[in-house]
């Protein structure tokens, strides 16, 4: 008896495990750990649809990438993510945030399928699937539509590449996992390598003879957020070079929507209105990429500046 079909419908991404070490072995598959948004395409009736992983719609602000999808089979749902590339070709969540003013390339990466052409596959083991997904869907696509593919090499070989393009980390998942929606059961794990992120400059506290400290924050619901401070990882030179540039971005008044904070913060990272007084304040035009040990809430600690 043929096996009836099901109309697509929105599936919760699966999720992934955090860890600080990603399992090695012949039955786990790696991919990169991609800097963007999640998102789930279905097809059904003829009708694209593409979704945020709360369900929210992504369509109209990822028009190009809900056309290129309109090849898919009909009754098909796939899990992806979008993704901004700058210009040396790496992720930039900062350009994805900022879209309408970015000049970065956007795709939407594809790494598996829950249902196809109406026949619910998430039982099936994750190689059976990625098999599916290359044969019945990827290969109807084009651009901006891409395959998130399987790297081979080995583990330390991976970690070592990420760190070299200072990308943001790997992937790892077991070659017979199912789809577990919604689900965080270990058998898919993600791991960070780089732990950076593009932040933008809102101002900077002098020293003897040049800036002391560089103030940066990021974006949330469209206001500039302070996030922390910093002195570390600059040269004389480029510090110097630096000071000069935000000298030309001076402006009268704080850019962030958030300060001042009541209190300095366990880390020390705060601002108060009275450490406020030793700020000079800029046009938030200039993005730097920050490494960092550790994110705590009140502050990031230890960073170090990573300037183009």
């Amino acid at each position: 008896m043929p096996e009836s079909r099901i109309a697509a419908r929105f599936v919760e991404p699966m999720l992934l495990l955090g860890t600080e070490k990603l399992p090695e072995g012949g039955s786990w598959v790696y991919e990169l750990k991609l800097d963007g948004f999640r998102a789930i395409a279905i097809k059904s009736g003829d009708r694209v649809r593409l979704r945020s992983r709360n369900d929210k719609d992504f369509a109209p602000r990822y028009p190009a990438i809900a056309l290129a999808l309109a090849a898919m089979p009909d009754e098909t749902v796939i899990d992806g993510e979008i993704v901004a590339l700058d210009e040396s070709g790496r992720p930039s969540f900062s350009a994805l945030q900022h879209q309408s003013s970015s000049t970065a390339s956007l795709f939407y990466y594809v790494f598996d399928v829950m249902i196809l052409a109406g026949r619910d596959v998430m039982n099936e083991p994750l190689s059976v699937r990625r098999a599916l997904l290359q044969e019945r869907v990827l290969a109807k696509l084009g651009e901006p539509i891409r395959e998130s593919p399987e790297l081979n090499a080995s583990l330390p070989d991976l970690i070592h590449s990420v760190k070299t393009h200072g990308l943001e980390g790997l992937v790892a998942k077991r070659r017979d996992s199912w789809y577990e929606p919604g689900i965080r059961s270990g058998v898919w794990q993600k791991m960070r390598v780089n732990r950076a992120q593009a932040f933008v400059v809102g101002g900077y506290t002098l020293g003897a003879k040049t800036l002391d400290t560089v103030v940066f924050g990021y974006y949330a619901g469209g206001k500039l957020m302070y996030g922390g401070r910093t002195r570390n990882g600059f040269t004389p030179s480029s510090r110097e070079q630096l000071f000069k540039y935000l000298k030309t971005l001076a402006a009268e008044e704080c850019p962030f929507a958030n300060l001042p904070e009541a209190r300095g913060g366990r880390w020390g990272g705060g601002l108060t209105a009275e450490k406020m007084k030793q700020c000079r304040w800029v046009k938030p035009a200039l993005v730097g990429q920050f490494e960092f040990v550790e994110w705590p809430p009140e502050a990031i600690c230890d960073t170090r500046g990573l300037w183009a």
